[in-house]
């Protein structure tokens, strides 16, 4: 049997022969290849459809002219809502690593100043605790810190902390659109352990219903890390506030404190405040 006769699933390179497509078919299977996944490599498309990095390139870039994607470091990612994606979808890992960089910075260094030397820190997935362990990484006087993720991307960033850091990644199975892992197996080891601190990222913080996240399974994660640890911390910017998604990780009063962004609205913090979560901003 031809390899081109193979079932689609069994079909190792099952988009070489797209190689000679003329350009416009290419970019609407790229676009297809986008809306599919959520977020694509050019490394990727050089193989998928057998062009140079250049051209690649090239084709992202006008199918980002053409209001139909969203170029991102590395790849692309669907167009924001009002230019064609669907609203309230989950944004990639490499979407929100291009957005709100000011804010994740002042709340990952912000963040990071609470952790001490010995401590044991869980580190949730995303890219505003990516932050966070930039910032522990960039504290060289820290010693002796535990710390337990489930994101790929950020046991990978703390890589050169170690011997200093220990890190411990939780297992599971992976989610490619925020490369975090979650159930099965997860659980395993999150059942087995308990923190000093947790960081745990989200979608939503409001005062009514709790800290929710888009994503179920990624939620349920987060929960096991609230109950992991003696000391929860919610870390977000303002753009989260007010907002409610469909997976809830905990009340609020399962939360210590939010860690937020200078420029987090005083309208959205004061019913934070008033049900009783200490709120700590950048001055």
């Amino acid at each position: 049997m031809s390899e081109s006769a193979l079932p689609k699933d069994q079909n190792p390179q099952p988009q070489l022969d797209r190689e000679a497509l003329p350009p416009h078919q290419r970019r609407e299977s790229i676009q297809m290849l986008v809306d599919e996944r959520g977020f694509v490599r050019v490394s990727e498309l050089r193989e998928a459809f057998g062009v140079s990095g250049v051209t690649a390139r090239s084709d992202l870039d006008a199918l980002e002219a053409a209001g139909s994607l969203q170029r991102v470091h590395g790849g692309a990612v669907p167009a924001p809502t009002g230019t064609g994606a669907r609203p309230d979808r989950e944004s990639s890992f490499e979407e929100a690593l291009a957005a709100s960089v000011l804010p994740k910075q002042q709340i990952g260094v912000l963040a990071a100043s609470l952790v001490s030397s010995g401590q044991s820190v869980i580190l949730d997935v995303g890219t505003t605790t990516l932050a966070v362990a930039r910032a522990l990484l960039a504290r060289t006087e820290l010693t002796d810190v535990v710390v337990i993720t489930n994101g790929l991307s950020i046991a990978l960033e703390l890589e050169p902390a170690i011997p200093r850091f220990t890190v411990i990644v939780t297992g599971g199975s992976l989610r490619p659109l925020q490369h975090s892992l979650v159930e099965p197996l997860a659980a395993t080891v999150l059942g087995q352990v308990h923190a000093d601190l947790a960081f745990i990222g989200c979608n939503g913080v409001d005062a009514e219903h709790g800290v929710t996240n888009i994503n179920l399974p990624e939620a349920g994660i987060k929960t096991l890390m609230l109950a992991a640890a003696t000391r929860a911390i919610v870390v977000a910017d303002g753009s989260k506030l007010g907002q409610v998604h469909l997976g809830r990780i905990g009340a609020l009063t399962a939360f210590d404190t939010l860690v937020t962004d200078a420029d987090a609205p005083a309208d959205g913090l004061e019913p934070l405040r008033d049900a009783g979560l200490t709120v700590l901003q950048p001055e």
